[in-house]
């Protein structure tokens, strides 16, 4: 991407994977702050959130202790990942050859693809829903068509823009959840047995915490897509905490409107509780929620993109991306997710649900190989041109050891697993708790370490910095 005169000013990128030069590079930390704050407020973060009455069947303080929880401890791992941005210049997708080799990476990439794809489907669906039930004139597959066109756009014109939107839905949005809490308070007003609704329960505590946790976790893969183009000398410490702050509060504010909205009303509907909840101030709530979901959608189909590419390039090395590549990418992976939106519609809170429990058991032994390399093994300190090697350079085309301790992170988790297909022996004892995360983190960080100071990996890599890569 060329620099102009307003290096905050909306510009076509042209840049797609390749690393980013430092005369390309600008920004400051607070560009972080809002583009995660912003892509936050949206509707599926307050039914994310509804999850622990409607599922869970937590009371209120419980509820919130699960959600602040998980989103602080999630929180950790997702400003890790965005603190390597500055640093090296390159998608997340790319910088994962460095622990799993050219071609040991592409399993997990792909997998990422996908997340994309279900995450782009699933607010498809509840931007379109949610416009339907305020606006009953605008049928449904024309607000999923409405939202998914705004994303496309905003996705094809790329970095910038991106974050000019979210930047703008920070306020705007801001504005308009602080509206609905005082709205549903002291407006509508809560009921009388608000505080006194549902009991707590080890395995609804530990469910919650865990749909926090992954609601952070879900952005570690591509985090630092939206990081790169800061000047390294930003540094991981200011990238870490604006990253940080901004995705923990802008995720917990729309979480504990959900809560508070499921705890108010009869039955499971959160979008339809909130939209009799905030009366008149619904119209404004659901329109600027909707169009903050296309913000949300372009960073997902925008990295979507991206990983494509990386597949792409590590399948023919000389091949160098740009931007029209970008954008017919997108088209493409927009047309898949707009067929899984209109086909899945009609049964998206159980869809949705399994998804986000099938994402926690890839996602976390991934997170755990990533930032133990970056930040124990290799400090940081990568060899760029090996990442665009077909042979993988420096790092080879496969690096078994992540490969088995990835695949063992999975293995590991089973018996903690708690879905609707299936729930492990030790989840079943803890009355259906699920902390299979926590015992992934837990067995694959020292597993890798100690593979890689054996295997001869940490020697190597320090070499590799001391040579100056």
């Amino acid at each position: 991407m060329h620099n102009n005169d307003n290096p905050q000013a909306p510009a076509l990128e042209l840049s797609t994977i390749q690393p980013i030069s430092a005369e390309e590079r600008h920004g400051r930390p607070r560009d972080l702050f809002t583009i995660w704050f912003g892509c936050n407020l949206i509707l599926l973060t307050v039914i994310t959130g509804a999850l622990a009455v409607t599922v869970f069947k937590l009371p209120f303080f419980s509820a919130l202790a699960a959600l602040v929880l998980g989103n602080l401890v999630g929180g950790v791992f997702m400003a890790l990942h965005s603190a390597q941005g500055p640093q090296l210049g390159v998608p997340q997708m790319v910088q994962t050859r460095g622990q799993f080799g050219s071609f040991g990476s592409l399993l997990v990439v792909a997998l990422v693809v996908v997340m994309y794809l279900g995450f782009f489907a699933s607010n498809l669906v509840l931007g379109g829903q949610s416009l339907h039930g305020r606006f009953p004139a605008v049928n449904t597959n024309v607000g999923i068509l409405l939202v998914g066109f705004i994303s496309l756009v905003a996705a094809s014109v790329g970095y910038r823009l991106i974050h000019a939107y979210t930047r703008v839905m920070t306020y705007l949005s801001g504005a308009v959840l602080l509206l609905a809490f005082v709205w549903l308070v002291f407006g509508h007003g809560l009921p009388a047995d608000f505080l006194e609704r549902n009991e707590t329960s080890l395995a609804g505590f530990l469910g919650t915490l865990s749909v926090a946790a992954l609601w952070q976790l879900a952005y570690a893969p591509y985090v630092s897509d939206y990081s790169r183009y800061l000047p390294e000398a930003t540094g991981s410490r200011s990238a870490f905490w604006s990253s940080y702050w901004g995705c923990c509060l802008g995720s917990l504010l729309p979480m504990l409107l959900g809560v508070m909205v499921a705890l108010s009303i009869d039955g499971d509907d959160v979008v339809g509780g909130l939209i009799e909840a905030t009366g008149g101030l619904s119209a404004l709530l659901v329109a600027v929620l909707s169009i903050g979901i296309a913000a949300t959608n372009a960073m997902n189909l925008y990295c979507g993109a991206l990983s494509t590419i990386t597949v792409g390039q590590t399948l023919v090395p000389s091949w160098s991306a740009g931007a029209g590549a970008r954008i017919l990418i997108s088209l493409i992976l927009f047309s898949g997710s707009l067929a899984l939106a209109l086909l899945g519609q009609d049964d998206f809170m159980v869809n949705y649900t399994n998804f986000i429990l099938l994402l926690l058991y890839v996602l976390v032994p991934w997170s755990a190989i990533n930032l133990v390399d970056y930040y124990l093994v290799a400090h940081g300190r990568y060899d760029l041109p090996s990442f665009f090697r077909r042979d993988g350079g420096l790092y080879g085309r496969c690096n078994w050891t992540a490969v088995n301790c990835y695949v063992l992170g999975i293995i590991v988790q089973i018996p903690f697993m708690s879905t609707a297909l299936y729930t492990g022996p030790v989840a079943r004892a803890m009355d259906g708790a699920d902390i299979s995360w926590i015992v992934g983190l837990g067995v694959i960080s020292p597993v890798y370490y100690l593979a890689c100071r054996l295997g001869g990996r940490t020697r190597a890599l320090a070499q590799t910095a001391q040579g100056g890569a």
